[in-house]
């Protein structure tokens, strides 16, 4: 809870006047009891009704001023919680957003979005509450023991022989509680994978017929969540049951022996036993109330500890310093170095990538699944860290250039890449201080104009999630655009034409090739067709390049690359 602390230092002059207000609303509410057993004992027996409808207004007034207190109080608090709530999600989002990839991979996208919804919703809630009952609870926990104690001290010490056996069952209850919490949010993250590999995947699961094979392992997951939720739940339901049976245990013996003490004529007065009764309720409640805030805690400590896990976590990516890695002049703009890679630091995922790329020159990458195509992208845009060797980028290794100015010598379009729920003007302007000038020019070489213009709304035509209401290779033309309009230095294509057909992809590549002569390419693809122009292209497999030269040389030199292009075109070509 340490890490959620600091969040709620700027409204600490705001808590400070909300929880004064409840303070004294809480107060006024403990007098009430004193009040009525005062009219009981000692202005009934006067039978003066003057002081008695003066007594009664005193008590209307003072219930009045306790409630116009606590309501103003709950809504500061309300306020306070909604505005760290705030606070706390955009940190988080933010650091989400800064996470490496590989940091990404550890923590899952799953259990990132429980933390930025369910986690902070119980951060949020327990924040409220401990203001709105943290304050109310003790105070009238203490507050009424002590006016009972002047009551009646022999009926006081009834009452607090109860507290041990309350205090300790709130302490083993909450022990045990949030371990269990933290193994219900991680259930929970187990499900919202499921959930949303499924919601991804949801049209090729009906192609195949395979709904009740989906719905069979969500119930798996939802059952796994449900065992791990009744046992925290039957630990945390045993609360309320115990502290109930203590405070009617306490209130049997207090009027118990109250009767007694009357009896005796011990100088008890029966409007005591009737004030002692109203104050054990107010105790009751408040211990009810601090029994609730111990069950919340359980849950946003939880939640507090997997949100601090995320915002503390130190950036393994860190900007190092030239001197360790100096500048170099080199013929190639872009340079592979011996670079050795593994995702898991065993087996190397790449082997000896070694290349030199002039700027404004074209690369192609081509190679089965698995071979490490993508692989090379992630690490030029530094996504994750080279195992040995260097990349380098206009002479300086990426290793010492700043995110921020690193990846904004790149355009991407990816193959799976992502549309949201906007216009296409902005789907392609993607928040760019890009004028429309620049999106259509984009758009054209894209091979998209014709497409978007042919909507009665053009650019602003509203596009869904994830581009459904348009097709494919309208959706690839679309990334295309996006990845363009920027004016790269450095172009990214990985298997971005897949659903183009031979002729818009050859006019697309010509239209880069023209409008973009001072921009350096790398495309990455499946089709030799789209890869044929480039001055360098690369053939990998396993992680090393088993061919590297133009596409003469590799027909000449390289069997694979010669196989492919046997098998995708008879070693033809249309243009």
């Amino acid at each position: 809870m340490k890490c959620i602390i600091r969040y709620l230092r700027p409204f600490y002059s705001i808590m400070a006047l909300g929880l004064s207000i409840k303070v004294l609303a809480t107060l006024v509410e403990l007098a009430l009891p004193y009040i009525l057993r005062h009219i009981l004992d000692n202005v009934v027996p006067q039978a003066s009704v003057e002081k008695i409808i003066f007594w009664g207004i005193l008590m209307i007034v003072c219930a009045a001023l306790a409630m116009i207190g606590s309501v103003t109080a709950n809504r500061m608090a309300s306020k306070v919680a909604r505005n760290s709530a705030r606070a706390i999600r955009h940190d988080l989002f933010s650091k989400t957003m800064h996470l490496t990839a590989h940091q990404t991979d550890r923590f899952t996208v799953p259990s990132l979005e429980a933390r930025l919804t369910s986690d902070t919703y119980h951060v949020h809630n327990f924040i409220e509450r401990i203001q709105r009952l943290g304050v109310r609870a003790p105070i009238l926990l203490t507050g009424g023991l002590i006016l009972t104690a002047t009551l009646d001290w022999k009926l006081t010490l009834v009452m607090v022989a109860v507290m041990p056996f309350l205090a300790i069952s709130v302490y083993l209850i909450s022990k045990q509680g949030v371990p269990l919490y933290t193994k219900v949010q991680q259930s929970a993250d187990s499900m919202v994978r499921v959930v949303r590999e499924d919601a991804q995947g949801i049209r090729v699961i009906k192609a195949l017929s395979k709904t009740e094979y989906e719905q069979r392992r969500f119930e798996k997951y939802n059952r796994g969540l449900s065992a791990t939720e009744r046992r925290a739940g039957i630990i945390m339901a045993a609360s309320n049951p115990t502290m109930n049976l203590f405070l009617n245990l306490g209130l049997t013996a207090v009027i118990f022996v109250g009767a007694l003490l009357i009896s005796r004529d011990s100088g008890t007065k029966p409007g005591v036993i009737i004030a002692f009764m109203q104050y054990f309720t107010l105790l009751s409640n408040a211990l009810l109330g601090i029994t609730r805030l111990f069950v919340m805690y359980t849950k946003s400590a939880a939640s507090a500890n997997r949100i601090a896990e995320v915002l503390e976590t130190e950036d393994d990516l860190p900007i190092l310093p030239e001197k360790d890695y100096p500048f170099r002049r080199e013929e190639g703009y872009l340079v592979f170095d011996h670079v050795h890679f593994s995702y898991n630091g065993t087996k190397d995922n790449l082997t000896d990538i070694h290349f030199s790329l002039p700027k404004g020159k074209t690369l192609g990458i081509i190679g089965a699944t698995g071979s490490g195509k993508t692989t090379v992208i992630q690490l030029l845009m530094r996504f994750y860290d080279v195992g040995s060797g260097a990349i380098r980028i206009g002479g300086r290794d990426v290793r010492t250039i700043p995110a921020g100015e690193l990846h904004s010598h790149f355009g991407i379009a990816m193959q799976n890449d992502f549309i949201y729920a906007d216009t296409i003007r902005e789907n392609i302007r993607f928040g760019r201080e890009l004028s429309d000038e620049q999106i259509k020019r984009a758009a054209a070489m894209a091979q998209a104009s014709d497409f978007i213009e042919a909507f009665p709304d053009g650019y602003e035509h509203m596009l869904s999630s994830k581009g459904t209401n348009v097709s494919g290779g309208q959706k690839q033309r679309l990334l295309i655009s996006r990845a363009l309009a920027g004016n790269p230095d450095i172009l990214i294509l990985d298997d971005s034409s897949s659903a183009l057909d031979y002729k818009t992809d050859a006019n697309l590549r010509a239209a880069i090739a023209e409008g973009m002569k001072n921009t350096t390419t790398i495309v990455v693809a499946q089709r030799i067709s789209s890869i044929k122009h480039a001055d360098l292209i690369l053939v990998l497999d396993d992680g090393a390049i088993i061919g590297i030269g133009d596409h003469e040389h590799l027909m000449q030199h390289c069997d694979v690359y010669r196989e492919i292009s046997d098998s995708q075109m008879g070693g033809a070509f249309v243009e």
